[in-house]
């Protein structure tokens, strides 16, 4: 008798885990888009409100599993597409379609601005019928818009695998800002999409800081810190092992002393026994400014913050691994945001960097 109780109340138990299973597998609804090459379609979905992921990969092809050798010679007919991972109840898939079309140069049936060949055509690639009228609609309303001299040849395909790409192909604008950087510059994208929109596409994250007026010279200066004036706008260097947070271990991001801009996270810093805060990358790259200095009979990369323009630090070739850089930057130009504060600060969005 016992034992059968024992049964039936394992029954029951495994019977109540199944709704919950199934929320958890129909909470995030899939999208997928190609914009030609995938590292630069990853960053300006990756930020959104409600994505959870997205993921490098290559899909409406004919062979299974391909490696990124096989799609880039064209033998598959496989695009380099992003599959999105969002919550609906956060952000709408025609808000995607917003973002993809920022993207994308959609009158282009050859490929991706620098990049040619079927791999790097644009498409849409619908789970649902519903996905698939939206897609269509969005087509014709950009279409009718005049804002291209010829027609958009986008097309709109029903989802099929998707295959994820090699590691080093995911998050690559984080594992390499300075080749991501170097790469999206060169290939004539951004210069294609500021001529369409009339403005750079800048991330959620940058674009708060736009309207940024920097303080006058006497408001800096009863604002800031004596050494804090000094390091960011006298382009000057605090001591080694003698400052803020050359051993802060806590977990939260770091922000410019004077605009709050987000720049470096603690997930990335690392103990480089130099006697000041290093990290591999920063949080947000669209905030990191990097000019030649040639101060003091030496060749070095100065970091700059974009909309304050402080004197950061530098970054040097000698950091350790994925991104092998040194961003070797001042306490005195930086505000600490523990991850218990950011939703107080308002900094919310990078609550979820802490809770993986």
């Amino acid at each position: 008798m016992l034992g059968k109780s024992i049964k039936l109340f394992f029954l029951m138990f495994v019977l109540l885990l199944i709704p919950f299973s199934l929320f958890a597998e129909i909470k995030g609804e899939k999208a997928t888009f190609a914009g030609g090459c995938f590292w630069c379609m990853e960053h300006p979905f990756e930020k959104l409100e409600g994505v959870s992921e997205v993921i490098s990969g290559y899909t409406g092809g004919r062979k299974e599993n391909p490696t990124y050798e096989e799609v880039l010679a064209g033998v598959t007919l496989h695009f380099e597409a992003v599959q999105i991972t969002y919550d609906p109840s956060k952000i709408s898939y025609s808000e995607l379609l917003d973002v993809f079309w920022r993207q994308i140069d959609p009158t282009d049936p050859g490929g991706q601005f620098v990049d040619r060949g079927l791999q790097y055509r644009t498409a849409i690639f619908y789970h649902n019928e519903e996905q698939k009228k939206l897609a269509e609609e969005s087509k014709e309303q950009l279409d009718k818009s005049g804002r291209y001299d010829e027609q958009i040849v986008t097309e709109i395909i029903k989802a099929t695998s998707f295959y994820e790409a090699e590691e080093y192909h995911q998050d690559f604008y984080k594992k390499s800002p300075r080749q991501y950087k170097a790469y999206r510059n060169g290939s004539g994208r951004d210069k294609f999409l500021e001529r369409i929109w009339g403005k750079k596409m800048d991330t959620e994250h940058s674009s708060k800081y736009k309207k940024f007026k920097k303080p006058t010279d006497e408001e800096l200066r009863k604002k800031l810190k004596p050494l804090q004036y000094k390091v960011t706008q006298e382009d000057g260097t605090e001591r080694p092992f003698r400052n803020e947070y050359w051993e802060n271990k806590k977990e939260g991001i770091y922000v410019d002393i004077v605009s709050g801009e987000p720049l470096f996270s603690s997930l990335d810093k690392f103990a480089s026994g130099t006697g000041w805060p290093s990290f591999t990358k920063p949080l947000e790259s669209e905030h990191i400014v990097e000019v030649e200095d040639r101060k003091f009979f030496m060749k070095r990369i100065e970091v700059r913050s974009r909309y304050a323009d402080s004197h950061l630090g530098h970054v040097f070739d000698d950091g350790p691994q994925p991104t092998g850089l040194r961003y070797c930057i001042n306490s005195a130009a930086l505000r600490f945001i523990s991850k218990e504060d950011l939703e107080k600060e308002g900094y919310g969005e990078y609550r979820k960097l802490f809770e993986k």
